[in-house]
């Protein structure tokens, strides 16, 4: 006959409900933290694809108006509308009439009459040559009798101060967001900007505006300068981001003799100032 040998049994050990609540309770505290700081990281990740997109389009586009370009038509695609906001000063610094002058890719409408047409009219963003030109706006230009010359500055002259303001949609990004993307949607969620452009010349001491070593260099020496605003918001609002490019450019900024709202920089051509 066998005998079989008692079992034993053992004690096993166990997690309390109490500690499983302490558990949880220090995991939901855990990720409570990892949630808060989500939203961050994520705005960071925003701020600096945004601000790499931005130093990208400037270098392009300081490029582009340093030199002149009259051939980038591809811009159509990108810069959608400029704004010249312009005011009048007599020869004693008196504002006068203001203007706002519109350009779309289907129309451009010019104030009347600030801006006398002539035997010119403005012209739609329909090219590169047109959004360079008007982008190269200079700060002051000179009334008649010099034609809408880029002027050095309003000092004892009478002429137009112009503020001018481009909207853009980001060169660089998603390729799913470029052309020939044409769903209005996409387009639309596109980053946005506007651009501030200031086309100034040097500044020169005023008292001494008529020594000749002054004129040659305010007639031949300006300060281009983009500031970038964005990002643009729906309703036409705009965001609080800005940053500021500058170039230094040595030539003229030559008046296009068949449409004297096109201006175009001419590095490699001096010229003597009387």
């Amino acid at each position: 006959m066998k005998f079989r040998r008692p079992h034993f049994f053992r004690a096993e050990s166990a997690f309390t409900m109490i500690e499983i609540a302490l558990c949880l309770a220090i995991i939901g505290f855990a990720l409570v933290a990892i949630i808060g700081v989500l939203p961050i990281g994520m705005s960071t990740q925003r701020d600096t694809r945004e601000e790499t997109t931005i130093n990208q389009d400037a270098t392009m586009l300081l490029e582009a108006i340093r030199n002149g370009v009259r051939g980038a038509n591809d811009l159509t695609n990108y810069v959608y509308a400029i704004t010249n906001y312009s005011t009048y000063y007599n020869s004693l610094g008196v504002a006068g009439p203001t203007a706002q002058n519109g350009y779309t890719f289907d129309s451009a409408s010019v104030t009347a009459p600030i801006y006398p047409l002539g035997p010119y009219s403005a012209t739609p963003l329909t090219n590169g040559a047109t959004i360079i030109g008007l982008l190269s706006t200079p700060e002051f230009i000179a009334d008649a009798p010099t034609n809408f010359v880029a002027a050095a500055s309003l000092y004892n002259l009478s002429g137009y101060s112009n503020h001018v303001v481009a909207y853009v949609r980001s060169f660089s990004g998603l390729a799913a967001e470029k052309p020939p993307q044409d769903n209005a949607i996409m387009v639309g969620d596109t980053f946005s900007y506007r651009i501030l452009c200031v086309n100034a010349p040097v500044p020169f001491d005023t008292n001494n505006a008529f020594q000749g070593f002054s004129r040659q260099l305010a007639g031949n020496q300006r300060e281009l300068r983009l500031t970038f605003l964005w990002p643009q918001l729906p309703g036409n609002r705009l965001g609080n981001k800005k940053q500021t490019f500058r170039a230094s450019i040595a030539g003229q900024l030559a008046h296009d003799p068949t449409n004297h709202f096109l201006y175009f920089y001419q590095p490699q051509s001096f010229k003597p100032q009387p």
